[in-house]
């Protein structure tokens, strides 16, 4: 494995990860107001209710089929007794058309940002760079996938990229594991890099406010002009 290989794959994760924690807090400690989905509702509906509605449910999907294939051990899948095959028919089956339906939503609310004038005159810059790279993170992704499917290879993520990315998790970094993985998947992760760059500096970090405090928060009384009351947790 050459040096940039090496660097790519055990040495830049780790300057990503100390970026982005430092750029979210810095943003969070002077901007806190900034952290906001700034929703763009009342401007356009009828794109945003499709592209928002395939794209959160289709991406919830991806997500946890991600934390299946990247974080489970192929030795937890045999004392279940899952073969190796039943299981990439199951994660085909089900990983290729909720990518599919995450890549149409994304593509829906890309088209509504480019082309609603109103929508348009309200983006700033990061908001354009950011549904930009997060189409390109799913279609390369939807790309890989489906073509490593076809091809008929042998490759399996389950023995590379897997204990790749739990190696470094556990501060065990093994770069050595990302040379046989084809292109296809290192362009999808290069991208996801690229997005995990941009990210502390868009919209996207309201993915980390829950509305945790709406569940304790008291109920607001409304009077009405008959004088009676009626409350509401709005």
């Amino acid at each position: 494995m050459s040096q940039p290989e090496w660097f790519l794959w055990g040495v830049l994760p780790y300057m990503i990860v100390v970026f982005v924690v430092s750029a979210l807090i810095w943003r969070y400690v002077t901007n806190p107001f900034s952290w906001t989905s700034k929703s763009s509702e009342l401007l356009e509906k009828r794109m945003l209710k499709w592209g928002s509605l395939l794209f959160h449910y289709g991406i919830i999907a991806v997500f946890f089929g991600h934390v299946a294939g990247l974080l489970v051990p192929v030795s937890v899948y045999h004392t279940l007794g899952i073969s190796d095959e039943a299981y990439h028919i199951g994660a085909l089956a089900g990983g290729l058309p909720a990518g599919v339906i995450t890549l149409i939503g994304v593509l829906i609310l890309l088209y509504r940002r480019l082309t609603v004038i109103r929508i348009r005159a309200t983006s700033s810059v990061g908001d354009r760079v950011a549904i930009v790279v997060l189409a390109l993170v799913i279609l390369t992704g939807v790309l890989a996938t489906s073509g490593n499917a076809l091809s008929h290879t042998e490759f399996d993520y389950r023995t590379t990229i897997n204990p790749w990315l739990r190696g470094l998790m556990v501060l065990q970094p093994d770069p050595e594991l990302m040379s046989t993985v084809p292109i296809g998947f290192k362009i999808h992760m290069m991208t996801s890099f690229a997005l995990y760059l941009v990210f502390p500096f868009t919209r996207l970090v309201h993915v980390f406010s829950l509305p945790i405090g709406y569940l304790r928060r008291s109920y607001v009384l409304y009077r009405r002009r008959d004088g009676s009351i009626r409350s509401n947790r709005n």
